[in-house]
């Protein structure tokens, strides 16, 4: 197999020329949101034919080599665990994936113990990939060997795996099933996250955070966000969430004190948390009758507990569900996920086509399991 990075034009053409005609590929994406403060996408890998491609979209627009081969739905596209690459090709390259084939829905509904890629090559063909570069910066550049080499062994093997677990599923009447789950896979597309209205809340602990508290943890994430964003680095590798709430409980009131919480580099609290320091002093400042006045941080989960008979209809559907699940030997949320048989529970079905309408219930898992969930509800209620 020839490894080729692509991150010149005229490289980009000789691509485009040697991809020309092919049936199948196989496609993984690498981005930085690890390391970088925006998960913007820096690699992607194309195996067609003899060759792997390592697409730089740092360097040049990819997107007149990748449409004509991901858009047209008479190439299969091979892909492992695709859900986020096919967000990321939708969001920064404007890509709508076709034909495409996930290796690992495949290997979840044949019931596999291990789905990661890692696992079935091990297990089906003796490979063992490293696990050195699992952690890298893909925006670093250039490209260390070992980077490119780890990079294209994503793709590579992905035609002989494909063939394997289309072959087994064929074996167990559950193509039909795999097909299903890879056409709803190509219609998602980029969701902006929603905007937390209150960032404090995203906090592990600071819903039992005096007003005071909370108010010196906001300041703290707006300090470190600002020095993310200005640095393109993730937001924990400038500082973790534990050390801005000890810096809300504490409240440093200097730049020693600062840089002494257990956590916080000293050197980003001397050169960077001057405006820091001033908020906590600020803060302090503020009267606790004003502070009052302040939102008031929720307590608990902000669910509240489903009617007792809600409940019973739940675990009852569970159970069925269960029940199949170890019957055909394959994970329970994989054959039906809990919030589907919750949203059963809620309102339940009175028949086929009501079943059938629940939002996220697939047509196969409702001929599995829909004459039983029915008759489930119809003897409970």
């Amino acid at each position: 197999m020839k490894i080729r990075l692509i991150d010149r034009d005229d490289a980009l053409e000789e691509a485009r020329s040697l991809t020309q005609g092919l049936r199948s590929v196989a496609l993984d994406c690498e981005a930085a949101g690890f390391h970088r403060y925006s998960d913007r996408l820096s690699l992607v890998q194309l195996t067609a034919g003899s060759f792997t491609f390592l697409l730089d979209p740092l360097s040049l627009d990819p997107r007149e080599l990748l449409r004509p081969l991901v858009e047209d739905p008479d190439v299969e596209v091979l892909m492992h665990g695709a859900d986020y690459d096919v967000r990321l090709l939708d969001r920064d390259m404007e890509l709508r994936l076709s034909g495409l084939f996930d290796t690992q829905i495949a290997a979840s509904l044949l019931g596999e113990d291990g789905i990661g890629l890692s696992s079935l090559l091990e297990r089906y063909f003796g490979i063992k990939l490293s696990k050195k570069y699992q952690r890298a910066d893909w925006a670093e550049r250039p490209l260390s060997e070992g980077m490119k080499e780890y990079a294209a062994h994503d793709t590579i093997h992905l035609a002989e795996l494909s063939d394997l677990l289309r072959e087994r599923l064929e074996a167990r009447g559950r193509m039909s099933w795999a097909e299903e789950e890879f056409r709803e896979l190509e219609k998602i597309r980029w969701d902006p996250p929603a905007e937390e209205p209150d960032p404090v809340l995203r906090v592990k602990g600071a819903r039992d955070l005096a007003p005071r508290e909370a108010e010196r943890l906001r300041a703290a994430l707006l300090w470190r966000d600002a020095i993310a964003k200005e640095r393109d680095r993730a937001l924990f590798r400038v500082a973790g969430d534990p050390v801005l709430v000890e810096v809300a409980l504490r409240g440093p009131r200097t730049l020693e004190d600062l840089a002494s919480l257990s956590g916080m580099n000293p050197g980003l609290a001397r050169g960077e948390g001057s405006s820091l320091v001033e908020e906590m002093v600020r803060i302090e400042e503020i009267p606790e009758a004003e502070l009052e006045g302040y939102p008031r941080l929720p307590r608990g989960n902000g669910r509240s507990r489903p009617l007792p008979e809600v409940e019973e209809r739940f675990q009852r559907l569970k159970a069925v569900r269960n029940r199949h699940a170890g019957e055909l030997g394959i994970d329970r949320g994989t054959l039906l996920p809990n919030a589907v048989l919750q949203a059963m529970a809620d309102e339940p079905p009175a028949s086929a086509s009501e079943l059938e309408a629940i939002p996220g219930l697939r047509r196969w898992q409702a001929g599995v399991l829909g004459d039983d969930l029915l008759d489930t509800l119809r003897k409970h209620g």
